[in-house]
């Protein structure tokens, strides 16, 4: 019988780790062969604006529950959402007839790895680690939803593998292309941004978790649905759970074990600017201000997470506090006429100004309004757009065609997961840790600098020997 590509790649880890097998090589005019891995709800959606792109060929489909038209995806009242069956994995593989589609992203790399060029990755945050490092060690360029992954070691070990296999990385953090990317840019280069000393970042809106009650463990197991593929939905977790309808269409994100909750969810929506263009890395001491609810298995009902950060490059140190939690707004600068945060946002301090912004795409207003229109009046304040420049899925297309570098690669978006790992992690334990941003540990507390290395599911270890 034949040895599969699956099959050597892990004999190989007994000695030197995986080798990477090159992709095609792309040439002019040719398209990018995308396969996508997770395709109900937001998976669906990526799919749905890659398909749409005419540089990109849609050659296979990967989903643990690829046929199902069942209740998926479902969001408490009042949480941001817009979820239904047209968003379910079998409605979105019907759109593509004719692509193969398999329920284990393995036997698809084993099947068709070298027809595929490039990956797109929708799936729970525990799940993306595998399937983003078994792809970039087979030479396939990767688009992975946000946060990177759901652990502080899983963020690292992709960071080191992008250096590694110099294949295309772009998290899926949509605004990051978009007009608040390109003004907070601008003004940190004309000088209107500096010497940020503090921000307040909130996303107080109902989360799914919030309903649950009290929670003394796992949930207990429910029907599986016919032929779903739960052995591959636990992945790498080392306490596989059973199937729980508490666990599948989105609810894994209130548990620790799975997902990262409201911070790791929204984090990258609110603070990525701030983290890339203030140059913020790595966090010095992480504070739970406040954990209202504390519990080993979800995440708190409402906290306050402070991180702390040291002089960089001529900046002042500087800290963010993070609210989240029904109704635990952020304070609201003492200033006539502001009004507080009305959705997910945040306000940022400076020597000179104060800045209010919203999450995605929405550009920040210097308050109050009259001294921004001041700025405006003289032309102090430059007027950019994200008009006309390449959306984050079109970038990273361009970036496989070798004709642009993507916004969100790895390399800056892997230490700003790694601070929602760092965050999470205060989230569950409480307390206040001192971090090393040199040796990456934790320096006062064991437990928590223990839980920095990830217990590894047997049989999934071959993912982490880079």
């Amino acid at each position: 019988m034949p040895i599969s590509r699956r099959q050597s790649l892990i004999a190989g880890t007994a000695t030197a780790g995986w080798s990477m097998i090159p992709g095609r090589v792309l040439g002019a005019n040719q398209k990018v062969n995308l396969a996508a891995i997770g395709i109900g709800q937001q998976g669906g959606n990526i799919l749905r604006t890659f398909a749409a792109d005419p540089n990109v060929n849609i050659v296979a489909l990967c989903d643990i529950d690829i046929d199902s038209d069942g209740p998926v995806g479902y969001w408490s009242e009042g949480e941001i959402g817009w979820m239904g069956k047209k968003h379910t994995p079998a409605a979105n593989a019907a759109a593509h007839p004719n692509v193969p589609q398999f329920r284990d992203f393995r036997d698809m790399f084993d099947q068709m790895g070298n027809e595929i060029d490039a990956v797109c990755i929708g799936v729970p945050d525990h799940a993306h680690f595998p399937i983003t490092m078994a792809a970039m060690m087979l030479g396939k360029h990767v688009y992975v939803e946000k946060p990177l992954a759901r652990t502080f070691q899983e963020c690292e070990l992709l960071m080191r593998a992008e250096k590694k296999y110099g294949v295309v990385t772009q998290m899926g953090n949509q605004g990051h292309s978009g007009n608040n990317y390109f003004q907070f840019k601008a003004w940190k280069e004309a000088g209107i941004i500096k010497d940020v000393t503090h921000v307040d970042a909130q996303m107080t809106i109902v989360r799914r978790w919030h309903n649950w009650g009290p929670v003394k463990g796992l949930p207990s197991a429910d029907p599986k649905p016919r032929r779903i593929n739960w052995d591959v939905w636990n992945g790498t977790t080392p306490n596989p759970a059973d199937y729980s309808d508490q666990l599948h269409y989105g609810n894994w994100r209130g548990w620790h074990q799975f997902g990262t909750g409201c911070f790791g969810d929204w984090g990258a929506h609110i603070l990525d600017t701030i983290h890339e263009f203030l140059e913020l890395g790595l966090p010095e001491k992480i504070s739970a201000a406040k954990l209202e609810g504390r519990n080993d298995y979800i995440f708190p009902l409402a906290s306050v997470i402070n991180f702390q950060f040291p002089e960089r490059n001529g900046m002042p140190a500087m800290d963010i506090d993070w609210y989240d939690g029904q109704g635990n707004a952020a304070p609201v600068p003492d200033i006539e006429g502001v009004e507080p945060l009305a959705e997910p946002g945040k306000f940022m301090y400076s020597k000179d100004y104060v800045f209010k912004g919203g999450h995605h795409s929405v550009v920040l207003q210097i308050v109050p309004y009259e001294k921004m229109r001041e700025l405006l009046k003289v032309g102090k304040l430059p007027k950019v757009s994200a008009k006309g420049k390449s959306t984050h899925h079109e970038n990273f297309i361009l970036a496989c065609l070798g004709e642009e570098k993507t916004r969100s690669p790895f390399s800056v978006a892997g230490p700003l997961s790694q601070m929602f790992a760092l965050g999470c992690m205060a989230q569950r334990l409480g307390g206040t840790f001192e971090f090393d941003r040199t040796t990456k540990q934790i320096t006062n507390n064991k437990n928590a600098n223990s839980l920095l290395k990830d217990e590894v599911r047997k049989g999934w270890e071959q993912y982490y020997n880079i």
